[in-house]
């Protein structure tokens, strides 16, 4: 056999191994396996305690509703902003961190890490992680990959970057056309815990248009139950998961 033959048989069986490794941390999507086995990454955290976090944002047209409501509740939040958004509307994100809030990162792009090579996806998040910095004074310490889609890349530039990926216990399918606030009620609720994070919205740039006023309807009820439940309510950095450090 040829060396050009040789090398072309070693790559025909290397490729398939390497694209299940960059895939093989995607079991973590599955929501009730990473619940039970991945407490970390799925934002479990001390039991008298909801997380609350948005993605999406920060939206000019959105966002300021759900800070107001917050503000009215004396609540802070994480939310997790995506770079392209931050762009539009940075002086947005700065009033979101000057207010208490927790801002991570979402990426830059709302795009699958799947379908990205490494040096795309550090790329991605580094361009994401230092316009925050840039933005609010403050170098970001939490990402959440869109679609909570992890690959190895991922978790490899997330280290590289200081980056802690977090997903959720929870979620409200608040992106859905048909979602009512009942049904975003519904869904958070059945699965909440105490301990548990609670994905929801704050802008409706990648799910159907105006869907961000439907998590807004639902939201106060959310919080009611929390209370009535004996949860306090705030960001992930006082929500007690390991390696998020609170400030």
């Amino acid at each position: 056999m040829t060396p050009a033959r040789t090398a072309l048989v070693a790559s025909t069986a290397v490729l398939p191994a390497l694209a299940a490794l960059q895939a093989a941390p995607v079991i973590s999507t599955f929501g009730p396996l990473r619940n039970r086995t991945m407490p970390r990454l799925s934002g479990q955290g001390r039991p008298d305690h909801v997380a609350l976090t948005f993605d999406d944002g920060p939206d000019h047209l959105s966002t300021p509703h759900f800070l107001t409501a917050l503000q009215r509740r004396e609540l802070s939040a994480t939310f997790f902003l995506l770079g392209s958004m931050l762009a539009r509307s940075p002086g947005l994100a700065k009033e979101m961190a000057d207010a208490g809030h927790e801002i991570g990162i979402h990426g830059w792009y709302h795009s699958p890490l799947l379908v990205r090579g490494p040096r795309a996806t550090y790329d991605d998040l580094a361009r994401a992680r230092d316009d925050l910095a840039r933005v609010t004074g403050r170098p970001p310490v939490l990402f959440r990959p869109p679609y909570g889609v992890m690959t190895t890349a991922a978790h490899l530039a997330c280290r590289r970057l200081g980056l802690t990926p977090v997903l959720w216990t929870c979620w409200g399918e608040d992106w859905r056309k048909r979602a009512t606030p009942r049904s975003v009620e519904d869904t958070v609720l059945r699965d909440l815990r105490g301990g548990g994070t609670i994905l929801l919205h704050d802008s409706d740039c990648t799910s159907a248009t105006g869907s961000w006023r439907t998590t807004l309807r639902a939201l106060p009820r959310i919080l009611d139950t929390c209370q009535e439940r004996g949860w306090q309510v705030g960001p992930l950095r006082e929500h007690g998961v390991p390696g998020i450090p609170a400030n």
